[in-house]
């Protein structure tokens, strides 16, 4: 138990290290921006409502479920994500139609028979799932 825990220690400490190097270079980039443009209070309102529409598509029941279950599996079908995830039919194909509908997941139709429908995640989904960790991470922490 307590090697369990040095390693997690050292993990924790990893993790904080990289996510601390990360913001910083957000920070940096964000002032460079700022910097060589002029951004008005009009475009820095649209981004944040943009960004608003993201929290609330992603915070909404399954959606962050579903892209993880995606990102440890990479490509799997409608039955086996309703097996892990434990979600009755109609609600799995609503989120998946949404996710899709924002950009976030692949649809591929595997002709049969039987016809197989898999799904996997676009470029967006996966780094959402990537900038996501740290945020879970970083709320988990605070307990």
């Amino acid at each position: 138990m307590d090697s369990q825990l040095t390693l997690n220690n050292e993990l924790r400490k990893l993790v904080e290290a990289r996510m601390e190097h990360t913001v910083k270079g957000i920070e940096d980039t964000l002032r460079r921006i700022l910097e060589k443009q002029e951004i008005s209070l009009k475009d820095l309102k649209e981004t944040t409502k943009s960004l608003e529409n993201s929290f609330n598509l992603l915070s909404q029941k399954w959606n962050l479920e579903i892209l993880f279950t995606l990102f440890l599996k990479s490509t799997i079908g409608f039955s086996g994500l309703k097996k892990i995830l434990g979600v009755n039919s109609r609600t799995l194909s609503d989120k998946l139609k949404s996710l899709k509908q924002h950009g976030y997941i692949e649809r591929t139709i595997e002709q049969g028979p039987p016809v197989r429908v898999k799904y996997s995640l676009t470029t967006r989904g996966k780094n959402t799932v990537l900038l996501a960790l740290p945020l879970l991470y970083y709320s988990s922490s605070l307990v």
